[in-house]
C-alpha cells in the first residue's frame, strides 16, 4: 500500500514563497516520475511541474522562473518551492508520483491536495 501525503500551503499572500512537501511511504520498490499538479473549481487538473528519477524537470509556462521542483531519492520526497505567488496561483495542489510496487509496475499514485490559496 502506498501513500503520497503533502504539507505545506495554506493561506499566503501576494509575492510569498511558500513551500509544499509530499511524501511517499508504503511497500516501494521504485519511484519514476514525481511531480505536482493543481486544480481550481471548474477546471481539469493541470500539471504544475515533474521531476524524473534523474532530476531531469518540466513545468507549465505559467509557473516557470517562479516555482522549482526538487526531490530526495533516498527519502521519496518531493518539494516545490513557490515564489512570487500570484492570485491565479490559488488552486488545490496535488502530488502525483509513479511508482512499482511488488503488485504494480509505474502505477500512478495521487496525493490527498492541499490548498494554496494567495490574497492580493
Amino acid at each position: 500500500q502506498v501513500q503520497l501525503v503533502e504539507s505545506g500551503g495554506g493561506l499566503v499572500q501576494a509575492g510569498g514563497s511558500p513551500r509544499l512537501s509530499c511524501a511517499a511511504s508504503g511497500s516501494i520498490f521504485s519511484i519514476n516520475t514525481m511531480g505536482w499538479y493543481r486544480q481550481t473549481p471548474g477546471k481539469q487538473r493541470e500539471l504544475v511541474a515533474r521531476i524524473t528519477s534523474g532530476g531531469s524537470t518540466n513545468s507549465s509556462d505559467s509557473v516557470k522562473g517562479r516555482f522549482t521542483i526538487s526531490r530526495d531519492n533516498a527519502k521519496n520526497t518531493v518539494n516545490l518551492q513557490m515564489n512570487n505567488l500570484k492570485p491565479e496561483d490559488t488552486a488545490v495542489y496535488y502530488c502525483a508520483a509513479h511508482i512499482t510496487t511488488a503488485t504494480f509496475v509505474g502505477r500512478h499514485y495521487w496525493g490527498q491536495g492541499t490548498q494554496v490559496t494567495v490574497s492580493s
